[in-house]
């Protein structure tokens, strides 16, 4: 492979690692804006209230998303043999 081609793979690798990582993380925000809200309006400011939450939405998002996140790895990994095969 030339450098150019090399250089194209790894974009994609790039978007496909955002991709797979983006319903998770968007989850894990959202949860944390939720928590930050609810902590500054009843001043609570526990550290651990928001991990527990956090780490609920972000295993119960993984879970939903797994069939997606596979598929995509699946097509990017076939991308790569067919370029390994090719030369």
């Amino acid at each position: 492979m030339s450098g150019p081609e090399v250089l194209d793979l790894a974009q994609q690798a790039i978007y496909v690692l955002l991709i797979v990582s983006a319903p998770m993380m968007f989850v894990a925000l959202g949860v944390g804006l939720a928590i930050a809200l609810l902590q500054a309006l009843t001043q609570v400011q526990e550290m651990t209230l928001v991990f527990v939450p956090k780490i609920i939405a972000i295993f119960l998002t993984l879970l939903i998303s797994l069939p997606f996140m596979a598929q995509s790895l699946q097509g990017f990994m076939a991308l790569v043999s067919q370029k390994i095969i090719s030369g």
